[in-house]
């Protein structure tokens, strides 16, 4: 390759991934307004909810131990105290969930963020947190020590396409085909073995959808 190819490839390179770091996910979504009737909470079935959730401040605060029970008694599923974005379900088009997470120290295992549903799984997305790090179901590592910090997280599912988006403090982190027609967000923690710890917890706030 001659050297003044090899400079314009570079050129194009540095320019492709300004763009990346410039764009905003939300660039071209048109925002869906949200109600507290659309913020439905899964919980162990035989807790009260201010004993697995809080909303103070902005903040929702959702946590459960990995002996409680699962949110429904005829339930074979494990524990977990979620936000369920209801009224939303879809099978088309182009959504986005966009929230602002936190996990303390010490949560492990837990599932914090799905796309539920889709043909022959029952989940199209899960972001797992494991000691800090964001890894996409147990396979891909897509963060680091994420522990203690406020993260902004944008995951956008894109039907038409039958693609899945995960964003990461605005960088994109993952791109992956979806497992068909997942219908609803939820943000939260969901024991999922193996290795979780005893008691796990995220907080949320600023939670908001977006569709094309």
């Amino acid at each position: 390759m001659r050297p003044s190819h090899l400079i314009l490839c570079l050129i194009l390179v540095y320019i492709i991934e300004i763009d990346r770091i410039c764009t905003d996910p939300i660039d071209g979504f048109t925002i869906v307004p949200l109600t507290e009737s659309n913020f439905e909470i899964q919980k162990p079935y035989d807790k009260l909810l201010e004993e697995r959730y809080s909303f103070t401040d902005g903040v929702r605060r959702l946590w459960v131990y990995a002996d409680d029970k699962p949110h429904e008694p005829d339930s074979k599923t494990m524990p977990r105290t979620e936000i369920r974005i209801s009224g939303l379900d879809y099978s088309s088009g182009v959504w986005q969930f966009e929230g602002y997470g936190f996990v303390p120290n010490g949560t492990s295992g837990a599932i914090i963020v799905q796309i539920h549903g889709g043909m022959g799984h029952s989940t199209t997305l899960i972001l797992r947190m494991y000691e800090g790090d964001v890894r996409y179901y147990l396979r891909d590592l897509i963060a680091t020590n994420l522990y203690d910090k406020w993260f902004r997280v944008n995951v956008i599912h894109d039907r038409n396409q039958g693609t899945v988006e995960v964003y990461l403090d605005g960088t994109l982190k993952l791109v992956t085909q979806d497992h068909g027609p997942g219908d609803l967000y939820k943000c939260g923690v969901y024991a999922a073995p193996p290795n979780v710890s005893y008691y796990m917890e995220s907080r949320w706030k600023d939670i908001k959808i977006y569709k094309k």
